[in-house]
């Protein structure tokens, strides 16, 4: 098999495997309870927009494979779950099909069933050519690039080379005319790598902190010694990159360790557009099939509405007023994090 093709196969079968996350950053913020909320049910709204991008609900499917055969029966499940709850997509990254012409179809399933927003995804380790293939392939909405150092970096045939990513994220979003998001993996973002960014034209990231699937993990079990185990820990979690975030100006999507509806409420009063999911989707389809998938994200869209009854919000926009605390170690790091950068958000 090639090695390209078993890598992908063992990311999924590691992803399925991955240990679960019960304590998270999210549990470090609450929410100030109002009791009289002052709106009713069918008023509220979940739509959003991502760029230019109008969406029908707040949440979608990330970024997760393609390159396989496993990974294109994958790939055709979300794309019906994707279709039948009216949620946007992104498929994984599409380095495989820009190589091989056998391995196109793993991704071009997705919009032969899908017919809604749709996200291409590249590394930021690729050229401006590939990038517009990518986009054009798919007839893409928008370009996810993903920013993986700390994966290839452990990954033992990854990437080594990681200078020219900036200049390649710049060319790209000066030359591709659909939205771009620049994201990254599990790993979150702090304030200057959100300013790197800015300064060469990005406009929407999608932080993926820490809290999920935690690809140090993934590539460390690939690993014959598993030496690297001691850098589970590395990056800044979801919540923590979303108060990163204020200030900087730019369009924040947040993904990474999304257990519920609360967390993704309370990334949406951080700043986020929009909130993405990936593992929990991805163990439906596989375990339980494509039915309790839907289910899952239609449940999730309904409890969403309720959280947003009881906060008084009848839409997405609004949810950033909602007030907050910040406890323990996350009300730490952004006191220090404002103290020690000069920062006033």
């Amino acid at each position: 098999m090639d090695k390209r093709i078993s890598r992908k196969d063992e990311h999924i079968q590691l992803a399925l495997g991955h240990p679960d996350i019960e304590v998270s950053d999210f549990d470090s913020i609450d929410l100030i309870h109002q009791s009289l909320p002052e709106c009713d049910v069918k008023d509220v709204k979940l739509n959003t927009r991502i760029n230019s991008i109008n969406l029908n609900t707040p949440i979608y499917i990330n970024a997760m494979t393609g390159g396989s055969k496993w990974a294109q029966e994958i790939n055709e499940k979300l794309a019906i779950v994707a279709r039948e709850t009216d949620s946007a997509m992104a498929v994984g990254s599409m380095h495989a099909a820009l190589k091989s012409n056998q391995l196109k179809e793993t991704y071009s399933v997705v919009r032969n069933i899908y017919k809604g927003p749709l996200f291409s995804n590249v590394g930021a380790d690729v050229p401006l050519e590939f990038a517009k293939r990518a986009v054009d392939f798919l007839q893409a909405d928008a370009l996810q690039i993903h920013v993986n150092a700390p994966q290839e970096l452990i990954m033992p045939e990854g990437n080594r080379i990681f200078s020219n990513w900036l200049s390649h994220i710049e060319s790209i979003v000066n030359e591709i005319d659909v939205p771009i998001i620049v994201k990254e993996v599990g790993f979150g973002m702090s304030r200057e790598t959100m300013l790197k960014l800015k300064s060469v034209g990005v406009t929407t990231i999608d932080v993926s902190g820490s809290g999920g699937t935690n690809f140090i993990h993934i590539e460390n079990e690939r690993r014959t010694l598993k030496e690297f185990s001691y850098m589970k820990g590395w990056g800044q979690t979801t919540a923590i990159s979303l108060l990163e975030s204020k200030g900087t100006g730019l369009e924040v999507l947040a993904s990474g360790g999304i257990r519920n509806p609360l967390d993704a409420l309370k990334c949406m009063v951080l700043g986020a557009q929009a909130v993405g999911i990936s593992r929990p989707i991805l163990l439906k389809v596989e375990n339980e099939g494509i039915e309790d998938a839907i289910k899952y994200i239609n449940d999730f869209k309904e409890h969403l509405i309720i959280l947003l009854t009881m906060s008084g919000k009848t839409c997405i926009q609004d949810l950033t007023s909602i007030n907050y605390i910040l406890k323990g170690d996350v009300w730490s790091w952004y006191q220090q994090r404002n103290e020690n950068m000069g920062w006033n958000t």
